[in-house]
């Protein structure tokens, strides 16, 4: 069989120090995601207050249309970006960890 159908011990072991070193920034990246998510309702409420005289269709009208929020926006597809980024990489390094618990067991299991 050629090698590159196995993963290796070593290859294992970079999946299993990856997880562990990423563990943080992992978190952070939700936090930034989740937060900036729940601040945009906030910053909406924020912006429309700034047109009190119009009809609250227009306040939310203005409120979207600002480049405070636009901004906002850019900023929270980075932060999604980044996070699914790094949740892919994460779910990647815990499959090549499976499939070399499947192929240990199966070679066992030859083995008897």
């Amino acid at each position: 069989m050629n090698n590159k159908q196995f993963i290796t011990e070593e290859d294992v072991s970079k999946a299993v120090d990856f997880l562990r070193d990423t563990a943080e920034n992992s978190a952070k990246y939700k936090a930034e995601r989740v937060y900036l998510d729940e601040y945009r309702k906030s910053l909406k409420a924020l912006l429309m207050k700034q047109h009190l005289d119009l009809p609250v269709s227009a306040q939310e009208r203005e409120a979207y249309a600002s480049p405070v929020y636009i901004q906002h926006l850019d900023s929270l597809k980075t932060a999604i970006e980044r996070d699914e980024k790094q949740r892919f990489l994460r779910v990647s390094a815990e499959a090549k960890i499976e499939a070399w618990r499947t192929m240990s067991s199966n070679i066992r299991s030859i083995k008897l």
